[in-house]
Formats: C-alpha cells, sequence, structure tokens
C-alpha cells in the first residue's frame, strides 16, 4: 500500500497539480479531498493546457480513477461545464467518480459569499472568489447543507431544501436581494441528476479495494497550509483544512494509511486574496517575479501577491503536515535574478521568534532576510539534480534545511516532462 498526500505548503497556487499529474501517470486513484471550485490547478501535458478547479488533476491518465472526496463542495453547474471542456479537448471522463457526501453550492450560497464579501470594509475583505464556499462549508457545519446523494432522492431532497432555503432566504433579505424560489431550484436540481447521476456513488467501496490491494493513492489538496481554516492567518482562510491531517477524512481513509506527504513550494512565495504576506515584495522584485512566472490566478486571473521565499513558513508548514519530502516548483522563475533574498525567520517587536505567530501578529513581523547569489542561467532542460547549476542546488538545499524535509521534485517548467526527480520511489 502506498498513500500519498501531496499538499499545498504556502498561501496556495504552489503547482500542486502538475505534480499530481505526474504523480498520476503512476497511480491508481487520485482523490480531491477538500475544497471546492474556488482556485485552479494548472496541468500543461502532452494533451494540452488545462485549468481545472474541482476536478482532480489524475483525470489525464485513462487507467487512473479519481474521486472528488466528501470533504470537498461541489458547483453541479460548474462541474458539468469543466467535464464539457475537457472532453473537448479529448480527455476520457469515464472514470471521474462523484462522492455522494460531497455538499452541493447552490445558487444561494454564491449570493451570500458575494454580498458578504461586499459589505465587508475595504480592510476586513477575505478576497474570498465568490464562489459561495464560505456559505457552503457553513451549512455543511450548521447541518442543513445539500449533498449529490440528495439529487436521487427527490423527497428528501425537497424536505432538505425548503428547510436550507428558508434560512438563506432570511440571509439574503437582510441584503435586500430577491429570494430565491424552491420549486425552481428543485428543477435546477433534476438537471444536474440527468447529467451527473451515473458518477454520483458511494466511493467508500471503491477506495477501500485499491487501499487494501496495495494500489499508489494520490491525495490532492486545494490551495496551501497559510489558508487551513485552524492554522492558517484566519480570517483570511479558506473554509476547509488543507492540511495532511484532513486528508484521510476527507478522502475517505483512516488516518494511518497515508504512508507519505509531499509538500508542494514554489521558489518564491505567491498568494491570492487579503491578509499578511511577509515576504511580499511590493516593488521591482515583486513585479519582476509576477511577470516572470505569470502570476495570474487560474480561476479569478487575479494578478497575485509576490515575495521571496519563506522559509519561517515552510518550517510551519512542515510541523503541521509531518512532510516526508518537498516539490518545488518555478525553479526557473528565479534563472535571471542575480540575487536571491529568503526569509529565515521572523522578528516581532525586534525579538526573534519561533514559528509563525497568530494573524495580527504576524501582520506586525519583519523577516529575517539571507541573501544567496543567483546562477544566471536557464535551468529549463534539467532533468537530474546534476544538472542544476551549483547556485541553483545550493538554494535548493537551503529550503530543504529551513523546511526539515529532503526535495524530491524540482519543476522547471510547466510542462509535465520538465522536471527534475530527486527521489521518485513511492515507498
Amino acid at each position: 500500500m502506498a498513500v500519498m498526500a501531496v499538499v499545498g505548503a504556502q498561501w496556495g497556487d504552489e503547482g500542486k497539480g502538475r505534480i499530481v499529474d505526474w504523480l498520476a501517470q503512476d497511480a491508481d486513484l487520485v482523490i480531491r479531498y477538500q475544497g471546492g471550485d474556488n482556485a485552479g490547478h494548472t496541468v500543461v501535458n502532452d494533451i494540452g493546457t488545462f485549468k481545472l478547479h474541482i476536478l482532480p488533476s489524475g483525470i489525464f491518465n485513462p487507467a487512473t480513477r479519481c474521486v472528488v472526496g466528501a470533504g470537498a463542495v461541489v458547483n453541479p453547474a460548474g462541474l458539468m461545464v469543466e467535464l464539457a471542456e475537457v472532453e473537448a479537448q479529448g480527455v476520457d471522463t469515464a472514470n471521474i467518480w462523484l462522492s455522494e457526501r460531497c455538499h452541493i453550492v447552490m445558487p444561494y450560497h454564491i449570493a451570500l459569499d458575494g454580498l458578504e464579501e461586499e459589505a465587508r470594509t475595504t480592510g476586513a475583505r477575505i478576497g474570498t472568489t465568490k464562489r459561495g464556499i464560505g456559505p457552503v462549508y457553513t451549512d455543511k457545519a450548521a447541518r442543513i447543507g445539500i449533498r449529490l446523494g440528495d439529487l436521487g432522492r427527490p423527497k428528501w431532497l425537497r424536505e432538505r431544501l425548503g428547510l436550507a432555503l428558508e434560512r438563506a432566504n432570511r440571509l439574503l433579505g437582510l441584503f435586500g436581494h430577491a429570494p430565491f424560489e424552491l420549486e425552481a431550484l428543485l428543477t435546477l436540481a433534476e438537471g444536474w441528476h440527468e447529467v451527473l447521476a451515473p458518477r454520483i456513488i458511494d466511493t467508500l467501496p471503491m477506495v477501500r479495494s485499491v487501499v487494501r490491494g496495495g494500489g499508489r493513492v494520490v491525495l490532492e489538496g486545494q490551495l496551501g497550509v497559510m489558508r487551513d481554516l485552524d492554522w492558517g492567518m484566519y480570517p483570511y482562510v479558506t473554509s476547509s483544512n488543507p492540511t495532511a491531517a484532513y486528508a484521510a477524512a476527507g478522502a475517505g481513509l483512516p488516518a494511518t494509511a497515508i504512508t507519505q506527504v509531499v509538500g508542494v513550494v514554489k521558489a518564491y512565495t505567491t498568494s491570492v486574496g487579503g491578509g499578511p504576506l511577509p515576504t511580499e515584495q511590493l516593488n521591482a522584485d515583486g513585479d519582476r517575479l509576477r511577470e516572470a512566472g505569470r502570476e495570474y490566478g487560474a480561476t479569478t486571473g487575479r494578478p497575485r501577491r509576490c515575495g521571496w521565499f519563506d522559509g519561517a513558513a515552510i518550517g510551519h508548514a512542515t510541523w503541521l503536515n509531518g512532510f516526508t519530502s518537498l516539490a518545488v516548483t518555478k525553479l526557473d522563475v528565479l534563472d535571471e535574478f542575480a540575487e536571491i533574498r529568503l526569509c529565515v525567520g521572523y522578528l516581532l517587536d525586534g525579538v526573534a521568534i519561533d514559528g509563525v505567530p497568530d494573524t495580527p501578529d504576524l501582520g506586525r513581523v519583519q523577516p529575517v532576510w539571507e541573501t544567496m547569489p543567483g546562477w544566471l542561467c536557464s535551468t529549463r532542460e534539467a532533468r537530474l539534480w546534476s544538472d542544476l547549476p551549483p547556485a541553483a542546488q545550493r538554494y535548493l538545499e537551503r529550503i530543504a534545511e529551513l523546511a526539515g524535509a529532503p526535495i524530491r521534485f524540482v519543476s522547471v517548467g510547466p510542462e509535465r516532462e520538465r522536471l527534475v526527480v530527486v527521489e521518485g520511489d513511492w515507498s
């Protein structure tokens, strides 16, 4: 048995999709374990370029079964569009399955998300993508959510949706928004069921069979540790837990099943949305990182905030996830920098601190900087560790030292083949 969790180790947008796509070529099952379509995973392979939102990044191997697990939330309309888009590019989607326990993003969730974000004062805005993710997880916790399995139970769905809609319409009324009609939503749900019913199953027997049979399983997370609901920079977080500890629960596995945890980090730092970003560079370096790395959100197109690598945050992430290895992406973006800075710790009120403090203090920390020489040559053709320039090797070794975890993969371009595999064993 080999179960590998692939976790974002920064603020999200680390390049998890390209790592999962590579791993899926040798995997029996890929499970998306949390989050919704509020963030995208960009995958570039021999089929084309894809911006996935809820579909697992293992879909490009027709022999790999892909599951959207119970910890994820699904907008059926968006999912149907995404399925149609990848099918139009020649991707076989027959092996995509949806847990009947996934909660559904309803139209009223999307309306509430946008209204609530707009109502926040400018400084208090979270930076939500307004895809309804916060409200649907709120309903899940309040036990009034609607799940994919409910679509096939008309009487049950009517009762549940009536209860949820009563609360949603009261909230919408506070913003002056017109109420949603039960019958219209039931008709919408009927259409969703007609298209998605063959994919909506109890996924546990499948997952259990693969794991007990010694299969190779990849658990795919969304966003990153610093957006974790409990351990991220609350309230500028997502509404679920991207950490490895939640991967088992969201996928439908015992915690002891996970044998490896790969932390995905960019060779620098990016973030979309509000909240502290200690190493952000609001200067020419930040602009240069953004343009060289094409740092614009896969879902929203918003420009990402950019800065140097945060070694304090990666230590925090390693502790919370127990990384067994790292995948460093976008090393090639740094190819033309003569000097590269990285944060090796934080000062709070002039005093060195251990770890990442809570959000109010994180917004006040001062990074402790270290400067390393760049390599000023292309790394894009590297496929072995020995192909990398010595200065690039030293930079990567410093990241591994700060993380307390060895480097397993180094991405030197978005294409699947532009990957240095330092150590690729599943065991």
